[in-house]
């Protein structure tokens, strides 16, 4: 069997002081290539990525979070990825775990992966999340889960892997640039009934992690919902809508 080709995709904003940290802890052989999208970062981001010999792509303007996964998931298709698993690059998440990660989609297994930080509520708090983030995290999780017929222990997590079929099948292009991003891609993954799994990842809150505020934080909460009355307005046939139109359709 011909080996899949896995990439790494990483959206960057100000990652200057993480990004070498994160990907050393890469284990050696599971990735084939590293593409660093930067975001109109205001420090030396770039230049440690290119010095790295990471391949880099920079945004002439800042496009958000949602935007910026668009490049990274453009440049990994157009570079012929079967499997494409984003880590951030400010050392947050684990990057030690992405070999078990990539391993469940290359065995066909599952469609998508994700890490989970949320195994014990003592190992959340213990790796330093803020308790109302836990507690938030916890009141969308539970009520996503209800809705949407799922149990995952959180939906929450930027640590993720996809198959190039959930990249090829998913209408990501018409989701938000900002945070709900990754709320609409959960949603629009549950709604083509694609097989997602989970794997407990140790994270890391410091203050060189990119984190939103409170204020941000409840306008996500807010996008979350909004979502999830999107998903079952389309699919009660109500409100058509581009998010869970096919991709060959959407376009």
């Amino acid at each position: 069997m011909a080996k899949k080709k896995t990439i790494v995709v990483m959206p960057a904003y100000n990652a200057a002081t993480t990004l070498e940290r994160t990907v050393a802890d890469i284990p050696a052989g599971v990735v084939d290539e590293i593409i660093v999208v930067d975001d109109c970062s205001r420090d030396a981001t770039v230049a440690v990525a290119r010095a790295m010999g990471l391949t880099v792509v920079v945004h002439e303007r800042n496009l958000g979070y949602g935007g910026n996964q668009k490049t990274c998931y453009r440049e990994a298709l157009a570079r012929e990825a079967d499997t494409v698993i984003m880590i951030h690059p400010d050392y947050q998440y684990d990057s030690r775990l992405a070999g078990h990660m990539i391993s469940f989609i290359n065995d066909d297994y599952f469609d998508i992966m994700l890490g989970t930080r949320i195994r014990t509520r003592r190992e959340a708090l213990a790796g330093g999340m803020p308790i109302w983030k836990y507690l938030s995290n916890r009141f969308l999780t539970i009520t996503e889960n209800i809705l949407l017929g799922q149990n995952l222990s959180e939906y929450h997590t930027g640590y993720r892997a996809y198959s190039r079929r959930v990249l090829e099948t998913i209408p990501w292009w018409n989701n938000s640039d900002d945070f709900a991003f990754d709320a609409q891609f959960l949603a629009q993954a549950i709604y083509f009934n694609f097989k997602i799994a989970e794997i407990p990842v140790p994270v890391r809150y410091m203050p060189e992690a990119s984190s939103i505020n409170l204020k941000r934080s409840m306008e996500y909460g807010m996008a979350n919902l909004k979502v999830i009355a999107q998903y079952w307005l389309h699919k009660l046939g109500i409100k058509r809508d581009p998010l869970f139109l096919p991709a060959a359709k959407s376009e």
